[in-house]
C-alpha cells in the first residue's frame, strides 16, 4: 500500500500533449493563444506564482502578458483594466491573481464578474459556476479540475466512495462538491466550524484536505486504504510543507498526493488546458 499521485508526471505528460495540439491550431489559424496574467501589488508568493504560469505557457505554446498594477489602484481603474482585455481580441484568456492586496480584497467578487465569462480561465465568474451547478465543466476552476483528472488517470474509483473535503472556498471545495456529485460519490464538505472532524476524516474512502495547516492530518484521522489527496501548502523551518504528514499515513493509504508534486503541477496544467479552451471558442466566433 501507499502509492504515489505523481501530478508533476501526469502534469508534464498533459503539457506536451496540449503543446502539439496548440501547434496544430496556430497553423490553420494563424492566431497564437494569449493570456493576460493580472497582478495588483508585490506579494511575492503571488509574483512567484505568476512567474511559473507565464513560464509554462511559453514552454507550450501560449502567449501571455503581464498587467503589472500598482497595489494602491483603485476599484475604478482595475475594473477599467480588465475591461481593455475584455475587448482586446488578441486575449483570449484573463487570468487575475488572488488574494488582491487588503483594500481591494472586498471588491473581489466584483472584480471577477467584469471578466468575460468566455475569457474566464480561473473558472470564477457567476456564469461559469452556475453551469457547473449543471454538471457543465466548460470552465472550472484548474486545481479541482486538476485533482479529478489526476483520480481518474490513477484509475481511482470516485462513484460510490465517501469523499471528505476540508475546505469550502470557491477555489477549491465548492467546485469539488459538484464534480464529485457528477461521478456519483457521497460527499461531506467539513471546515473550521466542524464539532469533531475525526469522526468524517476517519470514514473518508477519499480525503482532500486544503487547510493550509502543516502536517493537519495524521495517521490517527485516516482509516485504512483512504485516497489521499493534499491541496494546502505552508512553511514549516523555512520548507515547504503540505497539510498531511506524510510520512506517518504513508503505510496506511492506498494513494497519496506528495506535496509539493501532487497537486500543484495539475492545477498549472489547467490554467493552460482552460486557456486553450477559451482560444478555441473564441476562434469559432471569428468564423
Amino acid at each position: 500500500m501507499g502509492k504515489i499521485l505523481n501530478g508533476k508526471e501526469l502534469a508534464l505528460k498533459l503539457n506536451l500533449e496540449l503543446k502539439d495540439k496548440i501547434s496544430s491550431f496556430i497553423k490553420t489559424s494563424e492566431i497564437t493563444p494569449k493570456l493576460a496574467a493580472v497582478l495588483i501589488g508585490d506579494d511575492p508568493a503571488s509574483k512567484l506564482y505568476i512567474s511559473i504560469k507565464r513560464k509554462t505557457c511559453s514552454e507550450i505554446g501560449i502567449s501571455s502578458i503581464l498587467v503589472d498594477l500598482d497595489k494602491n489602484i483603485t476599484k475604478s481603474k482595475l475594473l477599467d483594466e480588465i475591461e481593455k482585455l475584455n475587448k482586446d481580441k488578441s486575449v483570449q484568456g484573463i487570468l487575475l491573481q488572488l488574494p488582491l492586496p487588503k483594500d481591494l480584497r472586498p471588491y473581489t467578487s466584483e472584480f471577477i464578474e467584469q471578466i468575460d465569462p468566455i475569457k474566464d480561465v480561473d473558472g470564477l465568474h457567476p456564469i461559469n459556476r452556475g453551469k457547473l451547478f449543471d454538471y457543465n465543466e466548460d470552465f472550472v476552476p484548474c486545481t479541482p479540475k486538476g485533482i479529478i483528472t489526476l483520480l481518474a488517470h490513477y484509475n481511482i474509483e470516485i462513484q460510490g466512495k465517501n469523499a471528505v473535503i476540508i475546505n469550502r472556498s470557491n477555489l477549491v471545495g465548492k467546485p469539488l462538491i459538484f464534480m464529485l456529485l457528477k461521478r456519483n460519490a457521497t460527499v461531506t464538505v467539513c471546515h473550521s466550524y466542524t464539532k469533531n472532524l475525526d469522526d468524517f476524516t476517519k470514514k473518508a474512502d477519499i480525503l482532500i484536505v486544503a487547510v493550509g495547516k502543516s502536517k493537519f492530518i495524521t495517521k490517527e484521522k485516516v482509516k485504512e486504504g483512504v485516497v489521499i489527496i493534499d491541496v494546502g501548502i505552508s512553511r514549516e523551518n523555512g520548507k515547504l510543507s503540505g497539510d498531511v504528514d506524510f510520512e506517518g499515513v504513508f503505510e496506511k493509504c492506498s494513494w497519496i498526493t506528495p506535496n509539493p508534486g501532487g497537486v500543484g503541477p495539475m492545477t498549472v496544467s489547467f490554467l493552460l488546458q482552460n486557456t486553450f479552451n477559451a482560444y478555441k471558442k473564441q476562434l469559432k466566433m471569428l468564423k
